[in-house]
């Protein structure tokens, strides 16, 4: 079966977008939602990027 990219029904805050990445890399969803919190913080690209991703990444079958 092959991989894909989409946002988490399952472990979703906001659209899954976090819990998606999380899920595709095998990573814990927090370390993902913290690495995005910094990114924010750090400049505001974190906003732009996770609008992005939420309009771009399918929604889990």
């Amino acid at each position: 079966m092959e991989k894909r990219l989409h946002r988490s029904r399952s472990d979703r805050k906001l659209a899954g977008v976090c819990g998606g990445i999380a899920e595709y890399y095998g990573w814990d969803p927090t370390l993902v939602r913290v690495a995005w919190i910094v990114l924010t913080l750090l400049g505001g690209s974190g906003i732009l990027i996770y609008l992005i991703m939420w309009l771009v990444m399918p929604e889990a079958p």
